[in-house]
């Protein structure tokens, strides 16, 4: 688990208690917050309440009094229409942001120069996340894999000098992560999806390449484009082949980047690279 700690004596609002949500209220509550958490669904409700986790009807919350709220990445933000939570929190000027948002302001707080990988794009983002992840972890790096791809960023341990966050970014958790700001990111490719939540395509790709702030080390995938996603090889499925393509191309560069950043640890040098058969 990684306690949240920047939010620490302060009272924190929860909105969607699945898989996500049960672990960024223990993550808060492990960094000191005082959370009051809630879910549409009653028998989360229930199931969050037997954890120990405080749950009260957000409607009646004193919002003054809040300040954040985190909301679970399948919860509308802006479309079809915002969800009621979301309002709320808007009207008290409170922010509303997700678990993403939270482990990036913990490693800026405790671990700025951790190794954080950020994966984003509309196919073969769970496949590269796991080839990155796999090549970290057989290099000898303490690689934590989580976020989209299944575990939750929060349940994962913390940010460190020589751990490294593979993390698999969906656009909604990336629309909750204004301040991301990964040592690399990948955005793979950008097709036509999920507009029922974004609204238009420009806001999806605006929300994409939001996992790029200025200060991101950027990947070059100048092999992948919506044209190699739309006309994989034949005999490769779709998004093996959007993957493998992203993963040719980040992996030099990545290699690179992640034997610079244990120089710290006195790891021998990266041994030369052979050139390309």
């Amino acid at each position: 688990m990684i306690p949240v700690t920047t939010f620490a004596g302060k009272k924190v609002a929860i909105f969607g208690l699945g898989g996500s949500g049960l672990a960024t209220a223990g993550a808060l509550i492990a960094g000191g917050a005082q959370i009051v958490a809630w879910d549409d669904n009653p028998d989360r409700v229930a199931q969050a309440a037997g954890k120990g986790i405080p749950a009260a009807d957000l409607r009646a919350l004193d919002w003054s009094t809040v300040a954040a709220l985190v909301l679970a990445p399948g919860v509308p933000l802006t479309h079809p229409a915002p969800h009621w939570s979301v309002g709320l929190a808007r009207a008290a000027a409170v922010e509303v942001i997700g678990d993403i948002e939270l482990f990036c302001r913990e490693r800026r707080a405790h671990a700025p120069d951790a190794p954080f990988v950020a994966v984003t794009g509309t196919n073969g983002k769970s496949t590269t996340t796991a080839l990155i992840a796999h090549i970290c972890a057989k290099a000898g790096f303490d690689t934590q894999l989580g976020g989209n791809i299944g575990t939750a960023i929060l349940s994962l341990q913390p940010p460190r000098a020589g751990r490294v966050h593979v993390i698999e970014c969906s656009s909604f958790q990336i629309d909750l992560a204004p301040g991301i700001d990964p040592t690399v990111g990948i955005l793979i490719n950008l097709t036509e999806d999920h507009l029922d939540r974004h609204g238009t395509m420009d806001n999806y790709a605006a929300v994409r390449n939001g996992s790029f702030p200025a200060s991101a080390r950027k990947v070059p995938l100048s092999s992948v484009s919506m044209t190699t996603a739309a006309r994989p090889s034949p005999t490769v499925p779709p998004r093996a082949a959007v993957a493998s393509s992203a993963f040719r191309s980040a992996s030099r560069w990545l290699t690179a980047s992640m034997w610079s950043a244990s120089a710290s640890s006195k790891r021998p040098a990266a041994p030369p690279r052979k050139s390309p058969s």
